[in-house]
């Protein structure tokens, strides 16, 4: 059934304190997916000048000295409203996150659940706890477990976001936690998902003006190095997602003494024990396996490119490919995948043709597919090295004789490994996780939770919020 075609009209900025920007459109979607008329703002170096200049105002006005726990009710306030099917913001990020990149009604409902559940009140307070033992290290001196002396938390002044877009709601994830380091945040978004930073941005100064004073989001074209010496000219740290080159051009790009974090290209991958691989739970295991590939479609760096499974156990792994399928199709029939661009429907004909001669040649591949389209892939392969995916709901089952091969599968990997998820006994995932762990893997999960890490997970292996902050000792 198609959409109507008259564009939903939503404004892909917020510029606290800046007059009515001049705007150009873009126009997203229509046909299966809603239509978007997207405005965004023409800007130059001395606009971006003034936005930080109003930006580190508001924030000496309006949050250094708010206390912490009443900018977490502020951002809990908001996410409350993503998270009620019933509340415009919510079917407005919906009909924005569909039209602009394409998803299914279904992806974009299960992702604004999953991201706003971590955004809501009682989860930012434990975040602050974990981080730093007490929410009031961030307003006053507290004492400091196991010293006589007080510390304190300070973050940065000012905090720069560069954005990609391949995973909603990361870009709201990444301005949150400036925000409860009381540091004032000016977002670039990405032209894959330039939609809900600053539908959330005019959420929070709706709901504390502000607060909301204290954050700008806007889009520029990616390499327009004079907006970028601009916005980055008066960073304290800088926080950049995205591909690897563009996060490297970027670090050599930022303030002498400015902290900078950098989110690269990162793959995740699967593991199978033979003891998980009983009759009464593979199926059950597949649809969990299912789930991680098609949260996203696939596009996260938490999205597994490919899973590998001990041989031995009551299904092989031969075997638990099938089922891996049959939870595929399931699936598409509940949550459905995105529209693609053409060059990605011809990424997954490429690797079933290749999988399709590997069959005819007798080298033991194995092709389960969706019928009639590229929804989903399933692709057996008994040679053990780590292929990655070319996503889009396209994942690999690949045989091992023993849990100890694949570290030196995925050693290769070891710059850019991240989550791992698992199942099987606790006492043989310890032992591999301790394999993986050396080899760059910073998470090991189960595989029902790879998609939705915690917010005080260590994203690359680092803290969420003690990375970008200074302590001061008292005493």
């Amino acid at each position: 059934m198609k959409e109507s075609v008259t564009p939903e009209r939503i404004d892909g900025y917020h510029l606290p304190g800046l007059a009515a920007p001049r705007v150009t459109s873009w126009s997203f979607g229509g046909g299966v997916v809603p239509a978007i008329e997207l405005r965004a703002p023409l800007l130059n170096p001395a606009l971006i000048g003034r936005l930080v200049d109003n930006l580190l105002e508001a924030r000496e006005q309006h949050l250094q000295a708010r206390p912490v726990l009443e900018i977490v009710r502020a951002i809990g306030a908001v996410a409350e409203r993503l998270l009620d099917t019933h509340d415009p913001l919510r079917r407005k990020a919906v009909l924005a996150l569909r039209g602009v990149t394409g998803m299914s009604a279904p992806m974009a409902e299960l992702i604004l659940d999953g991201m706003a559940t971590d955004w809501r009140e009682p989860a930012l307070a434990r975040l602050l706890e974990v981080e730093f033992g007490s929410p009031a290290a961030l307003d006053t001196f507290v004492p400091r477990a196991g010293s006589a002396a007080r510390t304190r938390v300070y973050g940065p002044e000012l905090t720069v976001h560069v954005f990609s877009g391949n995973v909603p709601g990361v870009s709201v994830t990444s301005m949150i936690r400036s925000l409860l380091l009381k540091s004032a945040a000016l977002g670039k978004t990405a032209a894959g998902e330039p939609v809900l930073a600053p539908l959330f941005a005019r959420a929070l100064a709706e709901q504390d003006p502000g607060i909301g004073a204290c954050l700008a989001v806007t889009y520029w074209a990616g390499g327009d190095e004079s907006l970028e010496a601009a916005a980055l000219a008066r960073a304290d740290a800088v926080i950049a997602y995205g591909g690897s080159e563009a996060v490297e051009s970027l670090r050599r790009r930022v303030p002498e003494g400015a902290r900078f974090i950098g989110y690269g290209h990162r793959a995740s991958f699967g593991v199978i024990a033979r003891e998980a691989l009983h009759s009464a739970g593979a199926a059950e295991l597949a649809h969990a396996a299912a789930l991680a590939v098609a949260t996203f479609d696939q596009q996260g760096c938490v999205s597994p490119h490919l899973f590998y499974v001990e041989e031995g156990g009551e299904t092989t792994a031969r075997e638990w490919a099938e089922l891996l399928a049959a939870a595929m199709g399931a699936l598409e029939e509940t949550l459905p995948r995105g529209v693609l661009a053409p060059g990605e429907s011809a990424a997954i004909r490429q690797a079933r043709a290749e999988a399709e001669f590997g069959q005819l040649a007798g080298r033991g591949h194995e092709l389960h597919a969706s019928p009639a389209t590229t929804a989903w892939t399933v692709i057996f392969d008994p040679e053990p090295g780590f292929t990655p995916s070319c996503l889009n709901r396209l994942v690999r089952v690949k045989s091992v004789a023993t849990l100890d091969d694949i570290a030196e599968q995925v050693r290769p990997l070891s710059s850019v490994l991240q989550t791992v998820g698992v199942a099987g006994p606790d006492e043989r995932i310890v032992r591999l996780a301790e394999q993986l762990g050396r080899f760059g893997a910073s998470r090991i999960s189960p595989i029902a939770s790879m998609a939705w890490p915690p917010p005080q997970w260590h994203h690359d292996g680092r803290p969420p919020l003690a990375d970008l902050a200074r302590w001061c000792d008292l005493g």
